[in-house]
Protein backbone atom coordinates (compact mmCIF):
# COMPACT_ATOMS: atom_id res chain seq x y z
CA UNK A 1 0.00 0.00 0.00
CA UNK A 2 1.42 3.37 -1.05
CA UNK A 3 -0.02 6.20 1.04
CA UNK A 4 1.13 9.75 0.52
CA UNK A 5 1.04 11.83 3.68
CA UNK A 6 1.29 15.60 3.42
CA UNK A 7 3.62 17.16 5.92
CA UNK A 8 3.59 20.89 6.54
CA UNK A 9 6.84 22.34 7.80
CA UNK A 10 6.52 24.31 11.01
CA UNK A 11 6.89 28.09 10.84
CA UNK A 12 8.79 30.33 13.26
CA UNK A 13 6.69 31.89 16.04
CA UNK A 14 5.38 35.31 15.02
CA UNK A 15 6.80 37.01 18.13
CA UNK A 16 10.31 36.48 16.71
CA UNK A 17 9.54 39.17 14.12
CA UNK A 18 10.16 41.81 16.82
CA UNK A 19 13.81 40.73 16.90
CA UNK A 20 14.38 41.70 13.25
CA UNK A 21 15.24 45.20 14.54
CA UNK A 22 18.46 43.70 15.91
CA UNK A 23 19.75 42.25 12.61
CA UNK A 24 23.02 43.91 11.60
CA UNK A 25 26.27 45.01 13.23
CA UNK A 26 26.27 47.36 16.20
CA UNK A 27 28.96 49.44 17.92
CA UNK A 28 28.62 49.24 21.71
CA UNK A 29 29.40 52.13 24.04
CA UNK A 30 28.57 53.23 27.57
CA UNK A 31 29.67 50.73 30.20
CA UNK A 32 30.88 48.28 27.54
CA UNK A 33 32.80 48.80 24.28
CA UNK A 34 33.13 46.77 21.11
CA UNK A 35 30.88 45.24 18.47
CA UNK A 36 28.04 42.79 18.33
CA UNK A 37 26.26 41.42 15.29
CA UNK A 38 22.97 39.61 14.78
CA UNK A 39 21.88 37.39 11.91
CA UNK A 40 19.05 34.92 11.37
CA UNK A 41 19.88 31.25 11.28
CA UNK A 42 18.52 29.57 8.16
CA UNK A 43 14.81 28.86 8.64
CA UNK A 44 14.13 31.93 10.81
CA UNK A 45 13.64 30.05 14.09
CA UNK A 46 16.79 31.43 15.75
CA UNK A 47 18.69 34.70 15.84
CA UNK A 48 22.44 34.37 16.35
CA UNK A 49 24.44 37.05 18.14
CA UNK A 50 28.24 37.29 17.93
CA UNK A 51 29.90 39.30 20.67
CA UNK A 52 33.34 40.96 20.77
CA UNK A 53 33.36 43.36 23.73
CA UNK A 54 35.51 44.81 26.48
CA UNK A 55 34.13 45.66 29.91
CA UNK A 56 36.16 46.71 32.95
CA UNK A 57 39.33 45.67 31.10
CA UNK A 58 38.00 42.16 30.43
CA UNK A 59 37.47 40.74 26.93
CA UNK A 60 34.07 39.14 26.30
CA UNK A 61 33.72 36.99 23.19
CA UNK A 62 31.08 34.49 22.35
CA UNK A 63 27.90 33.47 20.59
CA UNK A 64 24.29 33.67 21.71
CA UNK A 65 21.43 31.69 20.15
CA UNK A 66 18.02 33.35 20.62
CA UNK A 67 14.65 31.67 19.95
CA UNK A 68 11.99 29.46 21.49
CA UNK A 69 13.06 26.31 23.32
CA UNK A 70 11.43 23.24 21.88
CA UNK A 71 12.50 19.96 23.45
CA UNK A 72 11.89 16.79 21.44
CA UNK A 73 8.19 16.06 21.07
CA UNK A 74 7.07 19.26 22.82
CA UNK A 75 5.56 22.58 21.76
CA UNK A 76 7.76 25.68 21.63
CA UNK A 77 8.24 27.61 24.88
CA UNK A 78 6.08 30.67 25.48
CA UNK A 79 9.09 32.94 26.06
CA UNK A 80 11.88 33.81 23.66
CA UNK A 81 14.91 32.33 25.41
CA UNK A 82 18.62 32.38 24.72
CA UNK A 83 21.90 30.94 25.83
CA UNK A 84 25.17 32.83 25.56
CA UNK A 85 28.34 30.76 25.16
CA UNK A 86 31.51 32.58 26.23
CA UNK A 87 34.55 31.47 24.24
CA UNK A 88 37.08 32.90 26.71
CA UNK A 89 35.92 31.44 30.03
CA UNK A 90 33.42 28.70 29.13
CA UNK A 91 30.46 30.37 30.86
CA UNK A 92 26.93 29.76 29.61
CA UNK A 93 24.36 32.41 30.46
CA UNK A 94 20.58 32.14 29.95
CA UNK A 95 18.28 35.04 29.11
CA UNK A 96 14.64 35.77 28.22
CA UNK A 97 13.95 38.34 25.46
CA UNK A 98 10.83 40.43 25.00
CA UNK A 99 10.11 43.11 22.39
CA UNK A 100 7.10 45.38 22.86
CA UNK A 101 6.94 48.11 20.23
CA UNK A 102 10.28 49.93 20.38
CA UNK A 103 11.23 48.54 23.82
CA UNK A 104 13.60 45.59 24.20
CA UNK A 105 13.83 43.87 27.59
CA UNK A 106 16.34 41.09 28.28
CA UNK A 107 16.10 39.32 31.63
CA UNK A 108 19.06 37.43 33.09
CA UNK A 109 17.86 33.88 33.78
CA UNK A 110 14.05 34.12 34.01
CA UNK A 111 11.46 36.72 33.06
CA UNK A 112 11.03 39.15 35.95
CA UNK A 113 14.61 38.67 37.17
CA UNK A 114 16.18 41.57 39.11
CA UNK A 115 19.04 41.44 36.55
CA UNK A 116 17.82 42.85 33.24
CA UNK A 117 18.43 45.17 30.29
CA UNK A 118 15.77 47.60 29.16
CA UNK A 119 16.28 49.79 26.10
CA UNK A 120 14.43 51.85 23.51
CA UNK A 121 15.05 51.86 19.77
CA UNK A 122 15.30 55.26 18.09
CA UNK A 123 12.63 56.20 15.53
CA UNK A 124 14.92 55.13 12.65
CA UNK A 125 15.86 51.88 14.48
CA UNK A 126 19.60 52.60 14.31
CA UNK A 127 20.22 53.32 18.01
CA UNK A 128 19.25 51.19 21.01
CA UNK A 129 19.70 53.20 24.19
CA UNK A 130 19.27 51.45 27.52
CA UNK A 131 20.78 50.15 30.72
CA UNK A 132 21.65 46.89 32.40
CA UNK A 133 20.33 46.78 35.96
CA UNK A 134 21.76 44.39 38.54
CA UNK A 135 20.42 43.43 41.98
CA UNK A 136 21.73 45.68 44.74
CA UNK A 137 21.89 48.81 42.57
CA UNK A 138 24.61 47.87 40.10
CA UNK A 139 24.53 48.09 36.32
CA UNK A 140 25.66 50.28 33.44
CA UNK A 141 24.43 52.33 30.51
CA UNK A 142 24.51 50.49 27.18
CA UNK A 143 24.24 52.29 23.85
CA UNK A 144 24.14 50.30 20.61
CA UNK A 145 24.60 52.16 17.32
CA UNK A 146 24.03 50.30 14.05
CA UNK A 147 27.09 50.46 11.78
CA UNK A 148 25.77 48.10 9.07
Amino acid sequence: MNEHVEYELPKPNSDLKGLKKLVGTWKQSGGVNGEISYEWMEGGFFLMQRVDLEQYGQQIKGVEIIGHLQPFGEAPSNEIRSRFYSSLDGMTLDYVYEVEGDTLTIWGGEKGSPAYFKGEFSNDGNVLNGSWVYPGGGGYEAISTRIK
